[in-house]
């Protein structure tokens, strides 16, 4: 006859084993979901540009971020991290990023939103490449699931210019 110990073991490998199965089924119907993302930003205003007393640009704008993300929630997602970069490129490098703005989504509810902010970090290059540069606002999201992979993804959205002089 099998002891207590030997019952016990059974049991705790057989949740454990089963444990994994659901986890791993819960994983891989996120790939089944499609996503279909809309985001749009405005640049209302540009607050401040100037040099700083460093030799280095910096600009603050007031920003209007529209954005429908219910799309990336799924039953299995714990919550969204979303961001906004200005991305541009510069003789000395062929990309640079510099986030503008982020939040996190916790429910679905919260995934369509429509805010009018300032940027929330600091917009600086080093060196006085921004006058009259040409840059994309990029919308960024990354899916934190309950289980299993994290996704990460973007939303390009081109056509932005900053002034050709400093204000």
């Amino acid at each position: 006859m099998h002891s207590f110990g030997y019952r016990a073991n059974g049991v705790l490998t057989f949740s454990i084993m089963l444990l994994a199965v659901i986890c791993t089924l819960a994983s891989l119907s996120d790939y089944l979901n499609s996503i279909s993302p809309t985001a749009s930003v405005k640049i209302l205003n540009v607050n401040r540009f100037g040099k700083k007393s460093t030799g280095d640009d910096e600009v603050a704008v007031t920003l209007d971020i529209s954005a429908d993300l219910q799309s990336l929630f799924t039953w299995n997602t714990k919550q969204v991290f979303v961001f906004l970069a200005a991305e541009y490129s510069t003789p000395k490098n062929s990309l640079n990023q510099v986030s503008l703005w982020d939040g996190i989504l916790p429910a679905k509810e919260d995934a369509k939103f429509s805010i009018r902010t300032k940027n929330k970090y600091r917009f600086i290059d080093q060196g006085s490449n921004l006058r009259g540069r040409d840059f994309n606002l990029t919308l960024h999201w990354h899916v934190m699931p309950k289980t299993g992979k994290m996704f990460a993804d973007k939303l390009v959205l081109p056509g932005f210019r900053l002034p050709e002089s400093y204000r």
